[in-house]
């Protein structure tokens, strides 16, 4: 990946931060997702006794959790601590007395700061696009995962952002817009990084705005501005911004300008162990290639 691209984690920090306040009025699609996800658990047949909500945000998926999973222990990491005061507050306080109460984590999902096996599922909505190391974190989440335990996530795909991508090409050399993984790709990082059964799917969103200015704004709102390190410095030239509304207006339909958002939905399985007829792991020994 070009370094331009790489996540500036103290602006990605500081962005969410600041976001706080802001988040949970313009998250439409980001609450949208979280229903659905929330949705498929009725589908999936699972018990664990503790979950790691990965990148929770202000906590939009904490009462679904609890709610399906009254009994389990709930860890709430994010990496803007603003985010986790707000996430927090949304749970009756009374759950707190029953020992139910998410635990709130600030830490990078690139890092857990976990020991082995401690969870038996990961729940990640709309995190993964803002790491770098993206092979990493899987084996990260993989380490902490119990054996039989579950990820399930959701990120963006390539195409999201299309059209303001487009709009800013060739305006000058800087990005503009995050950089997505395909959904086929992380399928193969998923079982190049030990996880088995992995079922992956996406679709598109499109959302609707009068004008460009209130796109950026919302995307402001919700901490998801541009934090790359290849981004422009200072403020952006009133020439160029015309020239990328300009652009932007080649995409209006029906009074509206769109954007698309491509959402990819994932879910895979940590394996148990093999086990010999004994009943004893089994351990695999790869003999050295001679020299």
């Amino acid at each position: 990946m070009s370094d331009d691209l790489l996540i500036d984690k103290r602006s990605l920090r500081r962005a969410f931060e600041q976001a706080a306040a802001t988040y949970d009025a313009a998250a439409v699609l980001q609450n949208e997702v979280c229903s659905r996800m929330l949705a498929r658990l009725e589908y999936i047949k699972h018990s664990p006794a503790a979950i790691l909500d990965a990148g929770s945000g202000t906590g939009n998926a904490l009462p679904g959790l609890q709610k399906h999973y009254p009994h389990a222990k709930v860890i709430a990491l994010d990496i803007a601590l603003a985010m986790l005061k707000r996430g927090c507050r949304r749970l009756p306080w009374w759950k707190g007395w029953l020992a139910h109460a998410a635990q709130p984590v600030c830490a990078d999902i690139e890092r857990l700061p976990f020991a082995g096996e401690a969870f038996g599922m990961i729940w990640s909505n709309l995190t993964l696009q803002w790491v770098n190391d993206l092979p990493r974190t899987l084996v990260e989440m993989r380490r902490v995962l119990m054996p039989g335990g579950l990820l399930m996530f959701s990120t963006f795909g390539p195409d999201t952002l299309r059209e303001l991508r487009q709009a800013y090409r060739d305006t000058d050399r800087h990005t503009h817009v995050n950089r997505f993984v395909d959904m086929h790709d992380i399928g193969d990082l998923l079982v190049t990084g030990g996880f088995c059964d992995p079922v992956m799917d996406m679709e598109y969103v499109t959302l609707t705005y009068a004008d460009v200015r209130q796109l950026m704004r919302e995307l402001k709102a919700i901490g998801a501005h541009n934090v790359t390190r290849g981004r422009p410095g200072g403020l952006y030239g009133k020439r160029r911004m015309a020239a990328v509304m300009q652009n932007y207006e080649r995409f209006r339909r029906d009074g509206t300008l769109p954007a698309t958002f491509e959402v990819v939905y994932g879910h895979a399985w940590k394996p148990l162990p093999r086990l010999a007829p004994h009943g004893r792991p089994v351990i695999e020994i790869k003999p050295h290639a001679a020299r």
